[in-house]
């Protein structure tokens, strides 16, 4: 899959010390660093760019939250794909 896809992703972490919020953060920081295009909602971050790139960030988020303390994750996603090209603006523009 080569074409630009959205994909949101809400990662919901535990820990008995450390609040969600304080490993949610660790998430968005490897997401931003990613310098995919993306935005931080209060329910879940949705991300644009291919499938592959977006996966591997998916991963490298999850595994930033186990590093930062995280015991347990649920990790949720949702795919948008077309066989035209998705782009968040588009979905967006009207609202902001």
């Amino acid at each position: 899959m080569n074409e630009i896809v959205n994909i949101a992703l809400q990662i919901l972490p535990s820990s008995k010390d450390i609040h969600p919020y304080t490993l949610v953060d660790k998430a968005i920081e490897v997401i931003k660093a990613s310098g995919i295009k993306y935005k931080v909602t209060p329910f879940e971050t949705v991300m644009e760019g291919t499938y592959e790139q977006i996966m591997a960030v998916v991963k490298a988020a999850q595994l930033a939250c186990y590093s930062a303390g995280a015991e347990s994750l649920m990790t949720y996603i949702k795919i948008q794909s077309s066989l035209d090209a998705v782009s968040i603006d588009d979905k967006m523009k009207k609202y902001e």
